[in-house]
């Protein structure tokens, strides 16, 4: 597993969210920092009007050494190293998300890059990471059910394995919720052939079958399953505020074809009320 860390309040968050990850998954935690002031040509070393001990390259040791500590602090006992990588965020952790099972980020960064670490690291890798992606944000409530958003879509699919183990690991109810509507708009003539009760049971099947498979494999999960008449960004938005973490497939089956991230998940990433865990189709299969 892997956990990016810039030294910021929010970077710390993910630390130790990724920390209780490996714990639960019983897997090794790497935390990584990426040093891109090597490649701006500036110096590294200590300022001569400065301590001895100062820096960039020390700063850099200083925020990594900081972070193992703190995930070896949140889960005693799990296997923790830091490594400080030169390069620049977004290129580091989509390539080394080809050999971790997980790569969790915050939602905001630091210094140059304030704004930056949800408008472009986290959208990036959940776009073009191997792997899901977590992006802790908005408030913990370790009491509430993993948020399962299900459209039928192959992505979707993909996220339901990683939402039920999820649930499991941390011992919470599944909530898995369907939003539908009648029509997409003016132009949609589906109402026109079909009434809404024919629409919305077709949508309970589809409900029904994208978990069919994961309710046998994870039988002691308890699943709530929720049909929801609406608009899908919205009513996600609402139900992920009692929730401890929602799960989503990165394209709907309304997406555009070639968009690697859809824009409800992108919606979810910047406004969801709890972390959001992207899963592409493909990239839940553990690497280690």
């Amino acid at each position: 597993m892997l956990v990016g860390t810039d030294g910021s309040d929010s970077a710390l968050r993910a630390v130790e969210t990724a920390a209780h990850e490996a714990r639960a998954r019983g897997t090794r935690l790497t935390v990584v920092h990426a040093f891109i002031w090597p490649l701006l040509k500036v110096s590294l070393g200590p300022s001569p009007y400065g301590p001895p001990d100062g820096g960039l390259r020390q700063q850099a040791q200083e925020i990594v050494d900081s972070a193992v500590a703190h995930a070896r602090g949140c889960a005693p006992g799990i296997e923790v190293t830091g490594e400080i990588v030169t390069g620049e965020p977004l290129t580091i952790l989509a390539a080394r998300s080809a050999s971790a099972d997980l790569v969790v980020v915050g939602s905001r960064g630091t210094g140059a890059f304030t704004g930056l670490v949800l408008g472009s690291v986290a959208v990036h890798l959940a776009a073009h990471a191997d792997c899901p992606v977590l992006v802790v944000r908005g408030r913990e409530k370790p009491s509430g059910p993993v948020l399962l958003a299900v459209d039928g879509s192959r992505d979707a699919d993909a996220a339901v394995d990683f939402a039920f183990a999820e649930a499991a690991a941390r011992g919470a109810e599944l909530r898995a919720v369907h939003v539908w509507k009648p029509s997409s708009g003016p132009a949609d003539p589906t109402p026109l052939f079909h009434g809404t009760e024919e629409i919305r049971a077709e949508e309970e099947r589809v409900l029904a079958q994208a978990l069919a498979g994961a309710t046998a494999r994870w039988p002691e999960v308890s699943v709530e399953r929720r049909l929801v008449r609406g608009r899908t960004r919205p009513v996600l938005l609402e139900q992920s505020a009692d929730a401890q973490l929602l799960v989503t497939g990165a394209r709907g089956r309304g997406g555009f074809a070639g968009l690697l991230l859809g824009s409800v998940s992108q919606a979810l990433l910047h406004h969801a009320e709890c972390p959001v865990a992207v899963v592409r189709a493909g990239s839940e299969e553990p690497r280690g």
